[in-house]
């Protein structure tokens, strides 16, 4: 009988921990899973989201998005605590601190190079990448070259004497070479390019996450939507993330002129949307 009670006590004592361990399991797992969406972070806390920490307007509600989709991902993007400076990429504060709401967990990196136009596109590739989606990965340089993330990696491999088919490209794209490929690109391309391979938005009553205000040009300037958020009455109101000159934290924009909005910007903006550091008219909304 103490025989049989023992081994019943050492199953139940065995039972209860393959369930605490399958349990810890799914949590280890689903925080990986949910790093993943951001592959630069060592881990994501969604308490630190822009769409956990900024809430719309009062009257106002977030639109509804698709799960996975890069409107999705561009709203939950972690923000670091509290409000924090703007620092360039020489780690020197930025000289203007009144532009900013707050700041974005996002590395600038150590050179001149991810300015407005180069923080946009590296937003967008970053989705695509965690997602596996490396094939819709390209970008135009401002000699009007589309250069792929694949077809920069094939020529990378040509050069090296290595074979480049596309078994080889796949094993190839690896983060640290998205990396090295998006430096290419920031080097290569800039706000005048990013304009000509957007399409227009027919009217800013349409607007998106993930949109794009865009002044191409030499100097010019964007900016992208992160959040849309609308009343009953079907107005919309949007944030804005933007890094600037030179290359800087990115960051959400103030909206020094939104009243009760802010830091959200609203969608009947007339003309010219005025900005902390740039206006811009309302032909100059784009998608990706």
């Amino acid at each position: 009988m103490i025989k049989r009670f023992k081994i019943y006590k050492y199953a139940l004592a065995l039972a209860v921990f393959l369930i605490f361990t399958a349990g810890l399991l799914t949590v280890c797992e689903f925080s990986s899973a949910a790093d993943k969406k951001y592959l630069w972070l060592a881990s994501y806390d969604e308490a630190d989201s822009i769409k956990s920490r900024i809430a719309p307007p009062e009257g106002y509600k977030r639109t509804a998005e698709e799960p996975g989709s890069f409107a999705e991902w561009l709203r939950s993007l972690p923000l670091k605590p509290g409000k924090p400076p703007v620092y360039l990429y020489n780690k020197k504060l930025k000289a203007d601190q009144s532009a900013h709401y707050a700041v974005v967990d996002i590395g600038c990196g150590t050179r001149d190079l991810q300015q407005c136009a180069d923080a946009v596109m590296r937003l967008r590739a970053e989705y695509l990448f965690a997602r596996g989606e490396i094939k819709s990965i390209s970008f135009m340089l401002s000699d009007g070259k589309l250069t792929p993330f694949t077809g920069w990696l094939k020529e990378r491999l040509i050069k090296s004497g290595r074979p480049a088919g596309e078994t080889e490209i796949l094993k190839a794209a690896t983060y640290e070479n998205f990396q090295k490929y998006m430096i290419y690109i920031f080097s290569y391309a800039g706000t005048y390019s990013l304009s000509k391979s957007l399409k227009k938005v027919k009217s800013a009553k349409e607007i998106r996450c993930g949109d794009v205000f865009v002044k191409g040009g030499f100097p010019g300037h964007a900016v992208i939507v992160a959040d849309t958020a609308a009343n009953e009455k079907g107005e919309k109101v949007f944030l804005l993330l933007q890094s600037y000159m030179p290359a800087q934290d990115v960051h959400v924009l103030n909206n020094p002129a939104g009243g009760n909005l802010h830091p959200w910007y609203g969608a009947d903006f007339g003309e010219t949307l005025g900005t902390p550091e740039w206006d811009f008219t309302k032909d100059q909304l784009m998608r990706f």
